[in-house]
């Protein structure tokens, strides 16, 4: 039972910019359960969206959108977005594999990492401001963050390392298919309430499939950046999914 509490608190500590004054553990037992933690962390930060969606719901429709979007950032401190610049950087470049990969190790941000940066919060914030005008109920707020984390936990277990160093790969060395499986028990409780979760489940894993095949293709494997790519690509697909479910298959959405 402590390595699960290690694990939730741990996997707060790395994926949120929740101050926990807490020194966990780093054993194989604590990464396992806090990677299984991941999608609970998500459905957390989506639970704050919700409340702050539900606070907001006298203030203007574009207002509300950059406030969510603004403490969807906040709260993952923008890890992830740093994986997704600094993949654009290296594939922007055009460069061979080992170049791609000397550009994914520098700290300073290039022009494609700024536009795909740019573009994806862009993305995003749209997209929230579409949801919210057509009012769609907002157990997607809490689906999205935490399928998007899940989709990473999936690639970090099913996807071979570059080389074996860096913090994805110590992450790894603890992961099973199994600890994909548990890491969808809390996203299948809310199924038991909205089946048409199911289909979501089923966009992230092709988002996932997806993503292994990129990644083994253009890079011969992953890092802690392309985890971070995953859930940020992740998230923005799920937004996409619903948007379009509320754009096409419901009756007269109304208009932005």
């Amino acid at each position: 039972m402590k390595n699960v509490l290690f694990g939730l608190l741990l996997a707060l500590q790395f994926l949120t910019r929740i101050p926990i004054p807490v020194a966990c553990p780093w054993t194989p037992q604590t990464r396992r359960w806090a990677v299984r933690a991941y999608p609970l962390v998500g459905l957390l930060i989506g639970g704050a969206l919700a409340l702050l969606a539900l606070g907001m719901h006298n203030v203007p429709t574009p207002i509300t959108a950059l406030a969510l979007l603004s403490l969807w950032v906040a709260l993952s401190g923008g890890l992830h977005l740093d994986g997704v610049m600094d993949i654009a950087d290296a594939l922007g470049s055009n460069q061979p594999l080992t170049r791609r990969w000397e550009i994914m190790k520098d700290p300073q941000i290039g022009s494609f990492g700024m536009l795909a940066l740019v573009f994806l919060l862009a993305w995003k914030g749209v997209l929230l401001w579409a949801l919210l005008t057509y009012q769609a109920p907002l157990w997607w707020l809490l689906v999205v963050p935490a399928l998007g984390r899940w989709a990473g936990v999936a690639l970090l277990a099913l996807t071979p390392c570059a080389q074996p160093k860096g913090l994805a790969w110590s992450w790894q060395q603890s992961l099973s298919g199994q600890d994909v499986a548990l890491a969808l028990v809390p996203i299948a409780v809310i199924a038991l309430l909205a089946p048409t979760l199911l289909v979501m489940l089923l966009a992230a894993i092709v988002f996932v499939g997806l993503m292994r095949w990129l990644m083994l293709r253009l890079f011969n494997g992953i890092n802690g950046d392309m985890v971070g790519a995953t859930i940020e690509g992740g998230e923005l697909w799920l937004l996409i999914l619903v948007w379009s479910w509320w754009q096409f298959a419901t009756a007269s959405p109304p208009g932005i």
